[in-house]
């Protein structure tokens, strides 16, 4: 199913990555040195031909880090393969499916210690689409934290999702700017671009949340800080291979999560 509100309509992924590729050329190339982070878990099939793109795409200042999560389908060793002729890839690996949430704080620690200016969150499956990077990295001139975006200026702009999950993916954003405030239209997007300063005005250590809620509350706690968030309209495009990693969990999870986030704010304990 397609769902492009606001953009002519089109029907082959080719033309979408075509579009975000203009983007792309219209904005800076990535200089800053920055880190972009891709949680795994069973890609397989996706990972080589993504950090290829990426790696060709972005010659200079920009590295990769891929965390997996023990995946049994040999994402890990595909990496290692790259690793052999590819210093600007790296591979942690952690012994189970342990969350996203917890896979990309040990990526943010990581571009922390490692001095990177800036850090990508990217899923492995191509829904991100790499040329829209240096779409996120320019916006960041001026902001503390770019937020590739959905649902800006009352679009929508997603390829090829059931109804019922864009359903709950724009209503969870409402429902999120309702309760907490933020200003933000795509609160639950996973691509984003973030500063260090604004990794080290955070406290990570108390960031505890998974999936839909993690991408909320890295949002919130950045925007209460007083930092700078801006939005980039981008195009995503559900996965063709492999399977969501979507749980019931992570919604549940999200449902009380901004009221508990909202509670901390109020009681300055955040």
């Amino acid at each position: 199913m397609l769902f492009l509100f606001g953009f002519s309509p089109i029907s082959l992924k080719q033309s979408i990555v075509h579009d975000q590729e203009v983007q792309t050329r219209k904005s800076e190339m990535v200089t800053e040195k920055t880190l972009v982070i891709i949680p795994t878990y069973n890609e397989a099939d996706n990972i080589r031909p993504l950090v290829e793109s990426i790696l060709e795409r972005y010659p200079q200042s920009l590295d990769l880090l891929v965390i997996d999560d023990g995946s049994p389908d040999g994402t890990a060793g595909i990496v290692r393969e790259i690793m052999r002729t590819e210093s600007r890839v790296t591979l942690l690996t952690r012994p189970a499916k342990l969350g996203l949430g917890t896979a990309y704080l040990m990526g943010f620690r990581y571009a922390l210690e490692k001095g990177y200016e800036r850090v990508i969150e990217m899923d492995a499956d191509f829904s991100h689409d790499p040329a829209a990077i240096a779409l996120l990295s320019g916006g960041l001139k001026n902001a503390d934290l770019v937020i590739g975006s959905r649902y800006m200026n009352n679009t929508v702009n997603v390829v090829n999702w059931p109804l019922s999950r864009l359903i709950l993916s724009k209503s969870a954003s409402i429902y999120t700017r309702w309760i907490t405030g933020m200003p933000v239209s795509d609160p639950t997007s996973g691509f984003k671009c973030i500063s260090a300063k604004a990794l080290r005005s955070i406290a990570l250590d108390r960031v505890h949340s998974q999936g839909y809620s993690f991408q909320i509350e890295i949002d919130f706690r950045i925007w209460k800080k007083g930092l700078v968030i801006h939005e980039v309209p981008i195009i995503f495009v559900d996965r063709s291979i492999g399977k969501s990693k979507m749980t019931r969990h992570n919604i549940v999870e999200a449902v009380w999560m901004v009221w508990w986030l909202k509670l901390l704010s109020i009681t300055g304990r955040l």
